[in-house]
């Protein structure tokens, strides 16, 4: 059954498949199986449709069962790139003065363009980013302008800068002192002298270093970037800054494409050697100081430039086909130049075989020294401080001491003497008194130089002694009272071998002829005013004793004085107003008017005197140099430089000159000195008062004054006295001349001199207006058209023609050792003859040369500019503790580690006792 079964279905199948190709043809087994491969398909396809569609509701059924709702700031952020793009609005106003305004918006232009456009354009056309950014530096310069206009400069350029400046020179020359004290024969490196400058620079300013940002540029980039921050976080709105995106943009502009490259040109030595030349272009080269260079050249590099020059001219010359006087003229040329080539030469041969020749030592050893007569060194104040340090170590100090102050008592008596008989002459008569003072100097002299109790004693004949004193008892002082004396001593010093004749013996003497430079030139060259006259008229231009100082005149009657100043009222100039604010030939001053009250036993004054603040200080000085122990309990107000006639100050300073009066008048102080009455009766007397005091010594403090720290290892500003503010430039002025010369070795008696050359120079050029001169360069170097004047000078430096700037080409370096050389010529050729005549052509040289190699360093330069940068925003932002910040982001320098450890280990023997 079975079997038959299975036959008719193979029956039945192979008719069907006969069937089937008689019908269809041949192709009709691949139609049948495409069929069937469709089926399959549509089938799977129909079936993963269905299965996503209802994966998809699954999931979102989940989702909103179990999490969050989606943010809508996408969608958002969607639907406002697809609007149109708004017209944003710029506001070119950003100062106030359309002067500074319009090279200001050409800066942010070219900024813009060239460092961000030129890659944007290639992401997108949209211009409202670029107009965000331009609106966001608008911003941060509209603020940066708001708050320059509430600052007060003037401490910024007077005493800020001067301070940085003498201070960095402080830090170079320790640092120059360090490398020689390592090793005399050979000379530092660059770099040495650069970690040596760190060093010592943490050193002096304790907590801060900023060797990293100066010699590093990845760190100075850093630096500049979190700076920037800081800036825009105080400059700009908080929507502003908020923006990541917009603020990165604008730092990046700010750091790298501003500061940065202006940071390099201002730290650039060959741009500051240039510019110094630039400067003082209109002075003419002087020969004879370039040949000084080239002598004291310790660079090799500059002398072979110099060298190679002078062969390249040389070469040409010997070229030329001339005739007649040009001849001539030509060989004087190839004469000079030969002659420089060979000092050239000289000179590498001395410094690459290490056999530096010194001068000085040279000429003491085998040099036949010429002569100066012991007259000229008394009247020469650059020869008379070697001959003093020299007396000192010998002992016969007295003996010059006294010879100096002799001269300055008979300037001094002939200028008392004349002023007494003009006075006579007009029907005054102060005879008696200004007798009184005369005597009191003349036995104040002859007390400190040649009484038996003197030490040390001048030693002169006996019998002259006894004749001065016979004279100081019976007899007026005249002038000449203590001539034969003086001439015994001068013989003493001429003759004696432990003084003249030994100085010219000693090295002294030899560094006197070379800072005279007369170690080659046998005549004494003295100074350009003919017999050495100083500025205070005395032939020494040393000591002129005041007569004022060495009296001590007791009171004759005991009075009861009673003082007081009205109240301040402000009136045209007026010798009757209570007080007032005063214009006298074009000076201003304030006027206080004081009552006083005058009883004795038998009657009772009353009247009134005018007094200006200076004549405070002038008695305030006369009477505390006369009376020591008033200086701890006196304490006349400070002064003021600047804006010293404003109202509410004015009203301030006369409270305190009232209770300073009324401190002063009390009856223990008049008992504890007794002299001080008459004193005080002559300033409150009514007439015109006659200062004791010049002005500048009024106005000016001690040069160094008292400090408990070593001056040497602090900033400059740290030597100035707080309590007294008045003339701080001119103060700064005489520690920086300090820094630059060097004369911290230098005896007393030079800084006196010091100080009269500066009172003559400040006198000659500015008269008495010296504070209202600098408010008043101050005022004009804030001014809109300077500052315009400056963003200008930037504009054109970045982008000059209004093209960004290639990256200048170093110069070859033949040219900027020329260049060097150039420039310490310029600067030696101006340097005035009175200051020679003062501190010595030698210490002038070394000090002009100090100056000039500190500006040869670029991470040094890169420092100063640092500094200053930084005193800028702190006076721009006194409220914000941008100290701390700075000494935060100078905390990861080498140097301050150092110094930090060092420490920690010079304490823990102190700890491990305690």
């Amino acid at each position: 059954m079975l079997t038959e079964t299975s036959l008719s279905i193979w029956g039945w199948g192979s008719l069907g498949i006969v069937l089937s190709l008689i019908t269809f043809g041949p192709f009709v087994i691949f139609y049948l199986a495409f069929y069937i491969l469709c089926f399959v398909g549509g089938g799977f396809v129909v079936t993963l449709l269905f299965g996503k569609t209802n994966s998809e509701k699954y999931l979102e059924q989940c989702e909103h069962s179990f999490l969050p709702p989606t943010s809508t700031g996408i969608p958002k952020c969607l639907e406002e790139m697809k609007r149109e793009a708004r017209t944003i609005k710029i506001d070119r106003r950003l100062t106030g003065a359309n002067i500074i305004d319009e090279p200001l918006q050409q800066v942010i232009q070219f900024s813009l363009r060239d460092y961000v456009q030129y890659w944007y354009y290639t992401l997108s056309d949209d211009e409202s980013f670029l107009l965000e950014i331009r609106q966001t530096l608008q911003n941060a310069l509209i603020q940066f302008a708001t708050r320059s206009k509430e600052i007060d400069w003037q401490p910024y350029f007077t005493t800020r800068i001067v301070d940085d400046f003498g201070t960095h020179l402080r830090v170079f020359r320790k640092a120059q002192q360090k490398i020689t004290e390592k090793d005399d024969q050979v000379t530092g490196t660059a770099e040495d002298l650069v970690d040596t400058f760190f060093e010592v620079e943490v050193e002096m300013e304790k907590d801060v270093c900023r060797d990293l940002v100066c010699t590093s540029p990845k760190d100075e980039e850093g630096f500049l970037r979190d700076l920037c921050e800081v800036l825009l976080y105080l400059l700009l709105p908080p929507g502003d800054f908020q923006n990541k995106t917009m603020r990165y943009f604008v730092r990046e502009i700010l750091a790298q494409g501003i500061l940065l490259p202006l940071i390099n040109q201002l730290s650039d030595p060959d741009y500051i050697n240039q510019y110094v030349i630039w400067m003082i272009r209109e002075s003419n080269c002087n020969y004879e100081a370039f040949m000084n260079i080239i002598k004291l050249s310790d660079n090799i590099g500059e002398l072979e430039a110099v060298r190679d020059k002078a062969a390249e001219e040389l070469q040409y010359l010997r070229s030329l086909d001339t005739a007649g006087d040009d001849i001539n003229t030509i060989k004087n040329q190839i004469n000079s130049l030969l002659f420089v080539k060979k000092v050239c030469d000289s000179r590498i041969q001395r410094l690459q075989s290490g056999k530096e020749i010194n001068t000085v030592k040279l000429a003491a050893n085998f040099g036949k020294l010429c002569t100066v007569p012991l007259d000229s060194i008394l009247v020469d104040n650059v020869a008379l401080q070697f001959f003093m340090d020299y007396m000192q170590q010998t002992g016969g100090q007295a003996h010059l001491f006294f010879w100096m102050t002799v001269e300055g008592y008979r300037v001094t008596a002939q200028q008392q003497l004349e002023v007494l008989l003009s006075r006579q002459k007009d029907g005054k008569h102060q005879t008696n008194q200004t007798k009184g003072l005369l005597r009191a100097a003349a036995v104040g002299i002859y007390e400190q130089y040649l009484s038996e109790k003197a030490s040390p004693r001048v030693t002169v004949d006996d019998y002259l002694v006894a004749k001065l004193a016979d004279t100081l008892n019976h007899e007026d002082p005249t002038p000449e009272i203590f001539d034969d004396i003086q001439r015994k001593v001068y013989e003493l010093m001429l003759r004696d071998e432990r003084f003249y004749p030994s100085f010219r013996q000693n090295a002294l003497y030899v560094r006197m002829l070379a800072e005279l430079d007369m170690l080659k030139d046998p005549s004494f060259r003295g100074s350009d005013d003919g017999d050495g006259e100083s500025f205070n008229g005395s032939p020494t231009g040393s000591i002129n004793l005041s007569l004022d100082d060495l009296s001590s005149v007791s009171s004759d009657d005991l009075v009861q004085l009673h003082a007081y100043i009205s109240d301040t009222v402000y009136a045209d100039y007026d010798p009757y107003a209570v007080a007032g604010v005063c214009n006298d030939h074009g000076k201003t001053y304030a006027l206080y008017a004081i009552t006083v009250h005058r009883r004795n036993l038998n009657s009772e004054e009353m009247w009134k005197t005018y007094r200006r603040y200076s004549d405070f200080h002038d008695f305030h000085m006369r009477i505390t140099e006369q009376f020591e122990n008033l200086s701890s309990i006196l304490k006349l107000p400070g002064k003021k430089t600047f804006n010293n006639m404003d109202r509410d100050f004015l009203e301030k300073r006369k409270k305190d000159l009232n209770a300073y009066l009324q401190l002063l008048l009390t009856p223990e102080m008049m008992k504890a000195s007794p002299a001080l009455a008459h004193y005080v009766y002559d300033f409150l007397e009514n007439k015109a008062y006659s200062k004791g005091k010049g002005d500048f010594a009024r106005k000016m403090p001690p040069l160094i004054p008292k400090t408990d720290s070593d001056p040497e290892h602090c900033r400059v500003s740290a030597q100035l006295d707080d309590t007294v503010d008045d003339n701080i430039p001119l103060r700064v002025m005489l520690l920086l001349m300090d820094e630059v010369f060097d004369l911290k070795e230098r005896n007393q008696w030079l800084r006196r001199n010091i100080k009269n050359l500066l009172q003559q120079l400040i006198r000659a050029t500015y008269g008495d207006t010296i504070n209202r001169k600098i408010v008043d360069h101050v005022d004009w170097m804030t001014s809109p058209e300077q500052v315009a004047d400056l963003v200008k000078r930037f504009r054109d430096a970045i982008w000059p023609n209004g093209i960004l700037a290639e990256t200048v080409p170093c110069r070859d370096k033949a040219i900027r050792m020329r260049t060097r050389i150039a420039g310490k010529t310029k600067l030696l050729s101006i340097m005035p003859d009175e200051l020679k005549h003062i501190i010595g052509a030698e210490t002038t040289r070394k000090g002009i040369l100090r100056v000039f190699e500190m500006f040869q360093h670029n991470q040094l330069n890169r420092r100063m500019v640092y500094v200053f940068l930084e005193g800028f925003l702190e006076t721009l932002f006194p409220q914000y503790k941008f100290r701390e910040l700075f000494n935060k982001l100078h905390s990861r320098s080498k140097q301050m580690q150092k110094y930090k450890q060092k420490l920690q280990t010079s304490q823990a023997p102190s700890l491990q006792k305690r």
